[in-house]
């Protein structure tokens, strides 16, 4: 398995600190977000390590990984930052957002699972939600998961909390058949944007979709996408407050 990390973003809400930086290099407890990654993957045996970027990508080569470009970050959203790392799915690899860290239990976790499609979610979300914001349901979405520990919704705007059974947290496994799905999935949608048609029926564009909409586009058409179940010890850091928070969160031992 090698990681492929969506490291594109300008990070506009984490700005000054990501004036001169791309999301992925802003410091957290002496080590950049993309060095936390690297670090925890190397810990359980992957060695190759490809950063999909964009925004200032040229400071990114000075770590050891792969470096590849959306050259149109600018004006695309995560699933067309995954569309151009195609070349490097092999027979399985690991998705992750460049924004979140994660213990090396939370992605031995998902090693572990050999599903074609297993999907992090973080059953114990809701308190480290309550820190974040005033208000979690205002930005938490949808997780629900069928008895037989399937995915059956996941990005979808909740009414209320019963309607969160978990939280996705930006971390995917991709293996074999599941890497065939998604490339199929990401040739439809192609095609779609170059018939004018928006993809899944939606609202949004190719260029505009969000990883959710991807999950749950393969979900409604019949793709098994299994729940990696995990219990915190992971953060995500997309703005100046919840960096302040992973510092905070570190010295408590959310890692582990």
């Amino acid at each position: 398995m090698r990681l492929i990390i969506l490291a594109a973003g300008q990070g506009t809400r984490l700005r000054p600190l990501t004036d001169d930086r791309p999301k992925c290099l802003v410091n957290l407890q002496g080590r950049s977000l993309l060095q936390w990654q690297i670090d925890t993957a190397r810990s359980v045996g992957i060695q190759e390590i490809i950063v999909v970027g964009g925004y200032l990508i040229d400071q990114l080569r000075n770590y050891d990984v792969k470096v590849i470009e959306n050259p149109r970050f600018a004006s695309t959203n995560m699933v067309q930052t995954l569309n151009c790392a195609t070349d490097w799915f092999d027979d399985g690899f690991v998705m992750s957002y460049g924004d979140i860290v994660y213990s090396p239990a939370v992605l031995q976790s998902l090693l572990t699972d050999q599903s074609p499609v297993a999907v992090t979610v973080d059953t114990q979300w809701r308190s480290y939600w309550e820190r974040r914001l005033d208000d979690p349901l205002s930005d938490a979405e949808t997780l629900k998961i069928r008895p037989d520990g399937s995915l059956l919704e996941v990005g979808q705007k909740p009414k209320s909390y019963e309607d969160i059974q978990a939280q996705y947290i930006g971390l995917v496994a991709f293996r074999q058949s599941g890497v065939a799905r998604l490339k199929q999935t990401l040739a439809l949608l192609a095609q779609d944007a170059a018939d004018g048609r928006h993809p899944f029926g939606g609202k949004r564009s190719f260029d505009s979709l969000y990883m959710t909409d991807l999950l749950q586009g393969m979900i409604d058409m019949g793709e098994i996408l299994h729940a990696c179940k995990i219990e915190g010890k992971w953060m995500e850091v997309d703005s100046v407050s919840d960096l302040k928070l992973a510092h905070q969160m570190l010295l408590e031992g959310r890692l582990g």
